[in-house]
């Protein structure tokens, strides 16, 4: 069966209908660009056709290129997989080059015929490329819709043509938000924004009427047409040139160029507005090429696309057990945590009895949910009934007789085992068999709180990070004695809250804090050793780390660290390794330096709590050594330490799969994202490197780099994490 098929009707109007076969959504191929290739050529050249109209079969238009794709143009050029990727390209620009020309004469710019789009719903990447080929673009009015170029989200850009003709078709800086951040907008926004032309009903008839009436005119883009000027003007002009001076300013200052595809992005867009149109297309290709050869940019695609959308379609959902759809959810304890998971549970259409010991406490964290609405009327992105359906999902109670009939209960109150305990028994005595008890805690071991429920098999973990409605990443941790459908319902919850799940087994601080706490303590260490506290922060953000260890602890709040601190010393006994951290934290503790909270941590901040420096205070009691470390020691003290974590947690089985590990990283915490993730990133140093690396780390800094056994021995057998365990579930062996 055929991606793209053609029917040309009485009218004269051939309509090219994408409909890719056992597909929920049309992704491009190499197969369906040359059937699209043949049927424009043949439309083109049928004197009876007087238009096109190039629409989808599906209630959405497209959701990008089919990625299997890159791997082909790579494998067709053999040796030389940078030609095959740019001639690939080209190959793709040459044809929507084709559409956009539509058979007019190269000198007079008349003859062609009107070629439009017809949107149902989502046009992503080269599903907006290719309606922006065409003279005019229609979209039916869904409101779910998301028209867009995300490509820089997942470490590349548009490179076929989106680039250079939203430039054109906006100017450089207009057209930034959708190049630069990958911003997303619904039909009614994309048409205000110039995105696309109409927003209609029947997106497949009007395109029809407009194509039977539209003049040569209507049909030539303008930087085809003699006299075109770029919008906010070119780099050689006086505002353009301020433009791109800003342009370069802001990327280098968000991405601290640790990502290609930004730096690629402004290059292909400043060097293509200095030449004529159809040269430009070829940097544009140039400069696309040059990303995909990147090895950040193949890391990141298969972090934040491939495994991410595989973990949240079920690859890890144990087999054979049946859906396990929430219908209705008890959440208890109403404090922060719990009423962002009440409220990520109701935008789901989930009923939730949101459960405390007093009503007041309550009904404040229903509040929360409340407030989120006053914002999106405010916004104008729900309607009052959409607001109020949602909050009347949400029962304030503090009855537990009204969690009879939950199929899942989410316990997120003290981060204490005999409150926790307490909490599980009161609910064990009025809820039924069948329901799934989880406790969403940080640190505690999930084995031993289970030993509270009558029903361990259907005790499990799920760790959510905070704030709940914002946070991507959702960590469940399996106990000893939890079962598959436990794991299940888990899983389907948190499909069900739109986020993306990993799943591990039970251990000290699980997966994501056993990396972040050894983070934020070399942070401190490095203090504590006199390292500028600048020079630790500023190494931090430009190897890609969102925040600093130091204004990480800050945020978290230090006598949340210092509690830490405490507990696993009093379970680890002799063998707890960070001492001199807890010198540092607990001084500060003292000092009442409790971070952002209290308005005074490693940084000092004003009235409103705003950052407004690194604190004196800190530096005078632990003064800077004269001779400072280089920067790309800071820095792989900063990853190898969560890395080496990462290995560790694999090789102990806490980890079950690599894909989880890696993009558990980048949602959980921001590891690095433009390496794919820890074991990525050692992937793209190599294995030999890195035991090497952990060596020379050990020797000077202590047993905490200490080379894993199994990256020792994948360094003898020079191998990658991907290579040995294929993204396959695999346990180290």
């Amino acid at each position: 069966m055929s991606d793209f098929t053609m029917d040309t009707g009485a009218d004269g109007v051939a309509v090219i209908t994408w409909d890719v076969p056992d597909k929920s959504m049309n992704v491009l191929s190499l197969e369906g660009l040359d059937q699209l290739d043949a049927l424009v050529d043949a439309a083109l050249a049928d004197e009876a056709v007087k238009g096109i109209v190039i629409t989808s079969g599906k209630d959405s238009f497209a959701g990008g290129m089919d990625l299997n794709v890159i791997a082909k143009m790579k494998e067709m050029a053999g040796d030389d997989p940078a030609r095959g990727l740019f001639e690939g390209i080209m190959k793709m620009h040459t044809l929507l080059r084709k559409i956009e020309r539509a058979g007019m004469d190269p000198k007079t710019n008349k003859g062609g015929k009107p070629i439009a789009a017809a949107l149902p719903g989502t046009a992503l990447g080269i599903g907006l490329e290719l309606p922006l080929s065409t003279h005019r673009i229609f979209c039916a009015p869904a409101p779910k819709a998301k028209i867009g170029l995300p490509e820089i989200m997942v470490g590349i850009f548009p490179g076929a043509g989106g680039t250079t003709r939203l430039v054109r078709k906006m100017g450089a800086m207009v057209a930034s938000p959708f190049l630069l951040e990958g911003k997303l907008s619904d039909p009614v926004r994309a048409q205000k924004a110039g995105l696309i032309d109409e927003v209609v009903a029947d997106p497949v008839g009007a395109a029809k009427e407009w194509v039977l009436n539209a003049k040569d005119a209507d049909i030539l883009k303008p930087w085809d047409a003699k006299g075109y000027k770029m919008p906010g003007g070119a780099p050689y002009h006086p505002a353009g040139f301020m433009t791109f001076v800003g342009a370069s300013a802001m990327v280098n200052g968000k991405t601290k160029g640790v990502y290609p595809a930004a730096k690629a992005l402004l290059s292909a867009v400043y060097e293509g507005a200095l030449v004529p149109f159809d040269t430009a297309l070829k940097i544009e290709a140039r400069w696309f090429t040059n990303v995909l050869m990147n090895p950040s940019s193949g890391a990141m695609i298969r972090s934040l696309f491939i495994n991410k959308e595989a973990l949240e379609k079920g690859a890890v959902r144990p087999a054979g057990v049946p859906d396990q759809k929430v219908s209705k959810v008890g959440v208890l304890g109403a404090g922060m945590m719990g009423a962002g998971i009440a409220l990520v549970s109701a935008q789901a259409g989930i009923e939730v009895v949101l459960l405390d010991r007093d009503q007041a406490a309550a009904d404040k964290g229903k509040g929360y949910s409340e407030a989120h609405v006053a914002k999106g009327l405010q916004r104008k992105k729900i309607t009052e009934e959409q607001g109020q359906q949602m909050l009347d999902r949400i029962l304030a109670t503090t009855d537990y007789d009204a969690l009879k009939g939950c199929d899942l209960i989410i316990e997120a109150v003290f981060e204490d085992p005999k409150i926790k305990a307490e909490v599980t028994r009161a609910v064990d005595a009025v809820t039924g068999d069948d329901c799934i008890f989880a406790t969403n805690t940080s640190t505690l071991p999930i084995s031993e709180l289970a030993k509270a429920s009558k029903n361990a098999d259907q005790f499990i973990g799920i760790h959510f990070f905070s704030p709940v409605d914002k946070m991507l990443l959702v960590e469940i941790i399996k106990g000893k004695q939890t079962g598959d459908r436990a794991v299940a319902k888990a899983l389907d919850f948190v499909r069900q809250i739109r986020k993306t799940p990993i799943v591990v087994n039970d251990a000290r601080f699980f997966y994501a804090n056993r990396c972040i706490i050894p983070y934020i303590n070399e942070g401190i260490r490095m203090v504590k050793e006199g390292v500028a506290p600048a020079l630790i922060e500023n190494a931090a953000k430009m190897v890609g780390m969102p925040l600093g260890p130091l204004q990480l602890v800050d945020e978290t709040s230090i006598d949340l660290g210092a509690k830490i601190a405490r507990a696993t010393k009093a379970g680890m006994g002799d063998a707890y390794p960070d001492g001199e951290v807890d010198e540092v934290i607990f001084w500060m503790e003292e000092q009442g330096r409790l971070g952002r909270k209290s308005k005074a941590g490693f940084y000092d901040y004003d009235e409103a709590g705003k950052r407004v420096g690194l604190s004196q205070m800190v530096q005078d009691k632990y003064p800077q050594s004269e001779d400072q470390p280089d920067l790309i020691e800071v820095q792989h003290r900063l990853l190898f330490v969560q890395s080496l974590e990462a290995v560790r947690a694999l090789e102990e089985g806490v980890l079950m799969d690599i894909r989880e590990g890696d993009v558990g990283a980048i949602l959980g915490w921001g590891f690095a994202p433009w390496s794919g993730g820890p074991l990525s990133w050692l992937d793209m140093i190599g294995a030999p490197y890195a035991a090497e690396r952990c060596d020379h780390l050990e020797a000077a800094y202590g047993p905490r780099f200490a080379c894993p056994d199994l990256l020792r021995e994948m360094a003898d057998k020079n191998q990658s994490f991907y290579g040995r365990f294929g993204g396959e579930t695999s346990k180290a062996a």
